[in-house]
């Protein structure tokens, strides 16, 4: 598990844009952490780092924002979803083959709902000094995940 400090919005924010910056292909990300974590902010952060020019806003009521960039960022949020509700609007097949980044927040209250090769990120707000837990699932998410730290040097 790679564990980052992240004490201010723009720490997360230079998180998110660094995955957009050295991501190469096809990426699934699981957004976790508690209301205002900063879920939507590292997700902006990727926007900006895959040259999203649109604002990159959170998903609660649309429940699936796509948008254009150097790769595409499919954004969803599974906070109001069911399991049934998922399948209804085609999540599931979505994040199988989606050619860019996909980032889902609530995603744990959906478990099955991920492609097995994933990378979960956990922010916590209530560890000294906020920080954000990464751990990668599968060989794609291993390698993007490589690629990411040493974008950042670590």
């Amino acid at each position: 598990m790679w564990i980052v400090p992240c004490a201010q919005p723009e720490d997360t924010r230079a998180l998110g844009r660094a995955l957009g910056e050295s991501l190469a292909g096809p990426l699934c990300l699981s957004l976790e952490g508690d209301l205002g974590a900063g879920k939507t902010c590292f997700a902006q952060g990727a926007g900006d780092g895959l040259q999203v020019q649109e604002a990159v806003v959170s998903p609660t009521f649309v429940l699936v924002a796509e948008y254009e960039g150097r790769l595409p960022l499919l954004h969803a949020d599974c906070y109001r979803l069911e399991a049934a509700d998922a399948a209804g609007i085609g999540l599931e097949e979505a994040l199988e083959t989606w050619p860019g980044l996909a980032l889902v927040e609530w995603a744990e209250r959906l478990p099955g709902l991920l492609p097995l090769d994933h990378i979960q990120l956990r922010l916590n707000i209530a560890a000294p000094g906020r920080q954000v837990q990464i751990r990668a699932h599968g060989p794609r998410a291993t390698a993007a995940l490589a690629a990411w730290r040493a974008a950042l040097g670590r």
